[in-house]
């Protein structure tokens, strides 16, 4: 495998990788980091339910274009929603910033309180167990 010779794509694969890593264990053990598509990028990251991610490891942050990138691969990917995941400097992957605008995040909650309303209705004993797993591992 042949190494770049620019910083900033290694600190840019370190984290799409350590993010993966991250996710892998937590999340999904499906997920991947996407092969670079252009013009018709899908995001970095695949396999973060309903989601494109974009990963971001920049000196300067700038959260205004992060999210349109992430919203616009979101679309080419043919997911619900998109979203960046911003490396905090001198912290661990599991100390980022995943970020969104207001409108993503307020069409996923409402989603999560229409799924989580209807488990309820179709299986109380089931949402029971599962709101208790959730609230226990917070």
């Amino acid at each position: 495998m042949r190494t770049s010779s620019n910083p900033s794509k290694q600190r840019g694969t370190a984290w799409e990788s350590a993010i993966a890593d991250y996710l892998r264990e937590h999340h999904n053990p499906g997920v991947h980091r996407n092969v670079q598509m252009g013009a018709r990028d899908i995001g970095d990251i695949d396999g973060y339910y309903l989601h494109a991610l974009e990963a971001k490891a920049e000196k300067t942050i700038t959260l205004a274009d992060y999210i349109a990138q992430a919203n616009r691969e979101a679309i080419h990917a043919g997911a619900l929603f998109g979203c960046a995941v911003v490396k905090r400097r001198m912290k661990g992957v599991a100390d980022g910033y995943v970020v969104r605008d207001l409108r993503t995040d307020v069409r996923l909650l409402n989603r999560l309180r229409d799924m989580e309303d209807a488990l309820k209705a179709a299986a109380p004993t089931a949402y029971a167990l599962i709101d208790k797993q959730h609230r226990e591992a917070a």
